[in-house]
C-alpha cells in the first residue's frame, strides 16, 4: 500500500481533558463516601464521593450491574481491594475499580467510567 492512500486518524490521549464539561449536579447534592445517582445523556451515572482522596475525590461510574441488569451501582458498598478503590454490587457482589470500571472477579465485566471533576461547588462531567 501506497503512503498515498493511508489516511492517518489522530488518537486522541485519554489522558487529555475532555473536550466540554458539562454541569451535573451540585456538591450539595453529593453523600461523603457513598453513591448517588444522575441522569446524563440517557444514562444513569453512579457518582461516588470521597472527600479523604484529595488527590481524587469524585468518580462517576455507570449505574447498570452488567450481571444482573439492575440499575444500582451507586447503591453499592464502597472500598480497597489490593491498593484499587472498588465498588462492590449489591446483587452478586462482584468489585469494580473506580479508576477504570473493570470487574475483578470477571474480567468479561466492566462498566463505563466518566472523567468528573468538582468546580467550585459544581460537579461537572467530561463529555467528548
Amino acid at each position: 500500500m501506497s503512503q498515498s492512500n493511508v489516511v492517518r486518524i489522530p488518537v486522541r490521549d485519554v489522558a487529555q481533558q475532555p473536550l466540554q464539561w458539562r454541569a451535573l449536579c451540585s456538591r450539595d447534592d453529593l453523600v461523603p463516601n457513598s453513591g448517588v445517582v444522575a441522569w446524563h445523556d440517557g444514562s444513569q451515572v453512579a457518582l461516588l464521593y470521597l472527600p479523604e482522596h484529595a488527590d481524587k475525590p469524585l468518580y462517576a461510574i455507570d449505574n447498570r450491574d452488567p450481571k444482573s441488569g439492575a440499575n444500582v451501582i451507586g447503591r453499592g458498598l464502597l472500598g480497597s481491594i489490593k491498593g484499587d478503590l472498588v465498588i462492590a454490587s449489591p446483587m452478586y457482589k462482584q468489585h469494580f475499580r473506580l479508576e477504570d470500571g473493570h470487574c475483578l472477579e470477571y474480567p468479561e465485566q466492566s462498566l463505563r467510567v466518566w472523567p468528573v471533576r468538582l468546580n467550585g461547588d459544581v460537579v461537572e462531567i467530561g463529555e467528548d
